[in-house]
């Protein structure tokens, strides 16, 4: 059956040899329907952001851009507002039917940590052909926070797939009539519409800002840092925000979210011409997220946005976002939640792990 593959064909892929690594993949890096990727031991400093482009390597293009090489052996910074660089630790020998999209994670796009994966002979961000054989590598841009990184740290995830699998509106709107994906009416127009909440219950704070001068955050320093000295908390009492151009928001979505075990979802940015924001650096949502069997019920999504040109009058409701479904090849041997160190299920309006919660 053609779908996202789940974790026990993902480490079947692995046996096989069609993923693999310079140290041996741990378990902890599969997930429901997706694998984590690790970060090599040298970052590049490159001049600008770049695909290597039909029949070249990146490698070749990092000699063409590249400003001067770290190595993050020891630990290192990568400082906000430049780019790198990483080569990752795994590698791919897909077959000819199976092709790849990646993502950053939860994490890393909360900190507003720009992370796309590029490829030899790539001609997208994020994308890898089917059969496509050979080096991952990851670029990475701190818009908001300077980092420091360590090899083996996982920044992004890679989603594997066979054929076509994304569910069109009718089988989406037979979907939730069946198994309700969220609470309340579904907005159901090329794909799941996501509005943001700006009326939570009980409180004027609807969300979070990024400071513009900051300290620089361990990626490894979990419930560590003390949420005032790098974010602005966002109060509203008549369900409205203003986004101010270029500054990075944390907030929540109005609707609770279910995504079934049998299915996958990603979501994707809202239409350009309803707004000047982008919503959303990282898009998986794994099978069983807000899924009661695996204790989420009442998971909502957490909304990555930035302002653009002009200031924009955010309101209580405004769809701002789309899950884009996806049937699974086979069920997951394990779900989001499920007996696996899930973050954020169950959550609400909620930081990166790296945050000390209030």
């Amino acid at each position: 059956m053609s779908g996202v593959l789940p974790n026990q064909q993902i480490s079947q892929m692995i046996d096989d040899s069609q993923i693999a690594s310079k140290r041996p993949i741990i378990d902890a890096q599969i997930q429901p329907a997706s694998l984590d990727l690790r970060l090599g031991t040298t970052a590049y400093r490159v001049r600008a952001s770049f695909l290597a482009g039909l029949g070249n390597r990146v490698s070749d293009r990092l000699k063409e851009f590249k400003m001067h090489s770290v190595d993050l052996s020891d630990g290192a910074v990568l400082e906000k507002g430049c780019v790198y660089v990483v080569p990752l630790m795994e590698s791919l020998a897909l077959p000819e039917d199976i092709q790849a999209v990646a993502n950053a994670k939860s994490s890393t796009g909360r900190l507003d940590l720009l992370t796309r994966t590029i490829t030899d002979g790539g001609t997208e961000f994020d994308r890898v052909a089917p059969g496509y054989c050979g080096p991952l590598y990851a670029e990475i841009c701190p818009r908001s926070f300077s980092v420091l990184v360590r090899p083996g740290m996982r920044l992004n995830q890679i989603r594997f797939g066979d054929g076509q699998a994304v569910l069109g509106d009718d089988a989406l709107r037979a979907l939730h009539a069946e198994t309700p994906l969220v609470d309340g009416t579904a907005v159901i127009d090329d794909g799941l519409g996501f509005s943001v909440d700006l009326r939570l219950p009980d409180t004027t704070l609807v969300g979070y800002r990024a400071k513009p001068h900051t300290g620089v955050i361990d990626l490894d320093r979990i419930d560590h840092y003390a949420p005032a000295e790098y974010w602005e908390e966002v109060h509203s009492s008549n369900g409205q925000i203003i986004l101010d151009p270029g500054a990075f928001y944390i907030l929540v979505s109005r609707e609770a979210v279910t995504i079934p075990p049998e299915y996958a979802a990603e979501m994707a940015p809202f239409l350009a011409m309803v707004g000047e924001f982008r919503v959303h650096y990282a898009g998986f949502f794994d099978p069983g997220f807000g899924h009661d069997a695996a204790g989420g019920a009442g998971s909502r999504g957490v909304l990555e946005v930035r302002c653009h040109e002009a200031p924009f009058v955010l309101e209580h409701g405004q769809v701002v976002g789309r899950l884009v479904y996806e049937r699974m090849a086979e069920v997951p041997t394990q779900l989001y939640g499920a007996g696996i160190a899930s973050n954020y299920q169950g959550q609400g309006l909620k930081l990166s792990k790296h945050f000390r919660s209030a």
